[in-house]
């Protein structure tokens, strides 16, 4: 949401709560948290939205599901942003991640809820306080009990813990021919260096950013990461200065 702040001044901003998270309905079969049904409700919400195009913007699966979009015949994606994910993922990093996915602890209060999202989260880097406190705001809920609870349906961990290795997203990568820029954590465990190099020989050839002192994944809420993003995407949209019209002309 920061992002989509700084975006706000040129762009129409969508921010997406998934199915089963934030302030999105839960799924009555925990079997339906798949790819499927993410993109069959991505493709409806940008018809509904009535734009041609759009850019992406995508972290871990969004990522994932903004490579898949834009690899498609004639996408709608102009720009594509993929922050901290590719199309080979680290075997560790999901053994980590089945590690707390779909636990569904509460807490008394909310500062125990925050202690913990800040252990969990712990790759995210070196945030500030106020900056923890925004990413706990927006991923907790309260209960009717008083009871501090994580905003999401445990239930989408059914099919991520039933799932046998990520498939082979190269064929897929090499696809996407819309200019396109990765983000990576310095210190990921998802997004590996050599992966992320191959991105870069691969498919739509993108500029590589990576974030020193940070893990899976960065989070976009300072001007050091938010900046780069921001002047990609505005590169679509900004009219070239009359200097650089006449030296294209």
């Amino acid at each position: 949401d920061v992002l989509g702040e700084a975006l706000a001044t040129t762009h129409r901003v969508l921010a997406i709560d998934m199915p089963g998270r934030g302030e999105s309905e839960w799924l009555a079969d925990p079997n339906d948290y798949v790819f499927t049904t993410y993109l069959t409700t991505l493709v409806a919400l940008i018809a509904r939205s009535g734009a041609a195009t759009l850019d992406w913007v995508g972290t871990s699966m969004g990522g994932l599901l903004g490579i898949v979009v834009a690899a498609q015949p004639k996408s709608p994606i102009r720009r594509l942003v993929v922050n901290d994910i590719g199309p080979a993922i680290e075997p560790a990093a999901l053994d980590r991640i089945r590690g707390y996915f779909g636990l569904d602890p509460t807490f008394a209060t909310y500062a125990e809820i925050e202690l913990y999202v800040r252990s969990v989260s712990a790759p995210f880097g070196h945030l500030t306080d106020a900056q923890w406190e925004h990413v706990t705001r927006s991923n907790v809920r309260q209960r009717a009990d008083g009871r501090w609870r994580l905003a999401y349906d445990p239930g989408i961990a059914v099919p991520f813990r039933a799932s046998a290795a990520p498939p082979d997203l190269w064929p897929v990568w090499d696809a996407i021919r819309c200019p396109t820029l990765v983000l990576r954590g310095g210190q990921s465990d998802l997004l590996s260096a050599a992966t992320a190099a191959e991105m870069g020989k691969r498919g739509p050839q993108p500029a590589i950013i990576e974030f020193a002192d940070v893990g899976h994944a960065p989070m976009l809420l300072s001007p050091g990461q938010i900046d780069p993003v921001t002047a990609f995407l505005r590169a679509a949209v900004e009219p070239p200065s009359a200097a650089e019209s006449a030296t294209n002309g």
